[in-house]
């Protein structure tokens, strides 16, 4: 069973405690891009939140798989059995995506603010460095989008073979058929959490270079990260 890696994505870091150093009356456009990028951060605390558990159940499910593929037709009860439980923890990873696709879209709204704040800012320099920032991070929605729709195609794949290995006359050519589509779907899979990871790299480097260029000094705890 081809079930994806961890899903490591890195999420847009700074997510500890943060400080804004030269706190005005009045924010300027760099103050106000500052705390619109760091209450993306926030949200898509959500998203990180559903890794491990995903991971975890991606986990159980390929065991299972390999003890139904160790069986032979006399156990058919037992096979049965373990397909079943595989199609409750299937259903379980789609929940977890699902949240996960949920705090990606908030992320991408709460992003769209700072459209408007780019527009504010007077150095042609910095607002070319903030346009560029913005781009990455469109494209890094972009990616994830695809990232889910084929996982979610990688779910309908497993449950369709689980249903399969519970049929007494499964042929070996139908069940190869359909071992051959789940593992190229998460072939992509895996193809899409590298581009995605590497996208939020790059938005990660833009948004510190922006941070530096910008006169905004940050600090971390750590501890909390």
């Amino acid at each position: 069973m081809s079930i994806i890696k961890k899903i490591s994505l890195a999420i847009i870091m700074m997510a500890g405690l943060l400080s804004l150093a030269g706190c005005l009356d009045k924010q300027s456009p760099e103050e106000k891009m500052f705390e619109a990028l760091e209450k993306v951060v926030s949200i898509e605390k959500g998203f990180e939140d559903q890794q491990d558990p995903l991971v975890e159940l991606e986990k159980k499910e390929k065991e299972i798989y390999e003890q139904i593929i160790s069986l032979g037709m006399k156990e058919y009860d037992q096979i049965v059995k373990l397909a079943d439980e595989a199609l409750a923890i299937a259903d379980k990873r789609a929940e977890h995506i699902d949240k996960e696709k949920e705090s990606i879209d908030e992320s991408e709204k709460e992003f769209g603010n700072v459209d408007k704040i780019i527009d504010e800012i007077d150095d042609s320099n910095l607002k070319k460095q903030a346009t560029e920032l913005q781009a990455t991070m469109k494209e890094r929605y972009e990616i994830h989008e695809k990232l889910y729709e084929n996982y979610k195609q990688g779910l309908q794949y497993d449950k369709e073979l689980y249903d399969m290995l519970k049929d007494k006359e499964l042929s070996f050519e139908k069940l190869e058929e359909q071992i051959n589509k789940v593992n190229e779907v998460y072939e992509i899979v895996l193809n899409n959490n590298q581009e995605f990871n590497e996208k939020t790299d790059q938005y990660n480097k833009e948004k510190m270079d922006f941070y530096k260029k910008a006169g905004i000094e940050v600090s971390t705890d750590k501890e909390k990260q």
